[in-house]
C-alpha cells in the first residue's frame, strides 16, 4: 500500500510536511483527472513486478480546476510524491536531499536510518499523464541518460517513471 497522505508528515528527510502535502494533491489531481478513485492498483515495473493499492484524500474542485489547471505541473509533481513513496519500498532507501540542478537527478538516496548527509544512491523522476508502454520505455531510457551527469559519485542510478492513466510505475536502475 502507498498512502499519499504519507507525504505530509515531515517523515522524509527531503520533503517537509508543506512540500509532502502539495505533492500528495498534485498526484491525487493527477490520478482522478485518468478517472481513478482511492485503492488503485499501481502496477511496477522494470526492477521489479510489484504492485501496490494507492490511497490520498479525495482532490476538491479547488484542487482540480483552479489550484493544479497546467496538467504539466500536477503530473510532475504528483510523480514526484509517488516516486519519493516507492523508492522506500522498492530499495529500502529513502530521500535525503534534494538535488542542484544539473546533477541530471531529482534527489540523493540514504538509507533511512543512517547519517542524514551520506549518499548511497541517485533519483531522477518523471511524470506522463497518459503515454503507451513505448512512450514510457523511452522516458526511462532517456532518463537514465539524464543521470549520467553525476556518474562521477560513482553511486548507483534509479529512474521512476509514473504514468497516471495506468497507472504504472517503471523503475530502472544502472
Amino acid at each position: 500500500m502507498l498512502d499519499l497522505s504519507e507525504l505530509a508528515t515531515g517523515q522524509i528527510p527531503a520533503i517537509t510536511s508543506a512540500v509532502g502535502g502539495a505533492l500528495a494533491e498534485a498526484a491525487s489531481v493527477s490520478l482522478e483527472w485518468r478517472g481513478h478513485t482511492p485503492g488503485v492498483t499501481l502496477r511496477v515495473r522494470g526492477i521489479s513486478n510489484n504492485s501496490y493499492r494507492l490511497y490520498w484524500q479525495p482532490a476538491s474542485d479547488q484542487a482540480l480546476n483552479r489550484s493544479w489547471a497546467i496538467p504539466d505541473d500536477s503530473v510532475h509533481f504528483g510523480a514526484v510524491g509517488i516516486a519519493v513513496l516507492l523508492i522506500v519500498r522498492e530499495t529500502g532507501f529513502t530521500t535525503v536531499e534534494r538535488s542542484v540542478k544539473g546533477t541530471g537527478i531529482d534527489y540523493w538516496l540514504g538509507s533511512p536510518d543512517g547519517p542524514p548527509f551520506q549518499f548511497r544512491a541517485r533519483l531522477e523522476i518523471s511524470g506522463i499523464l497518459q503515454g503507451s508502454d513505448g512512450n514510457i520505455k523511452a522516458r526511462v531510457s532517456e532518463k537514465l541518460n539524464q543521470t549520467r551527469r553525476s556518474d562521477d559519485t560513482m553511486l548507483p542510478a534509479y529512474v521512476i517513471v509514473v504514468e497516471f492513466s495506468g497507472p504504472i510505475a517503471e523503475v530502472g536502475k544502472r
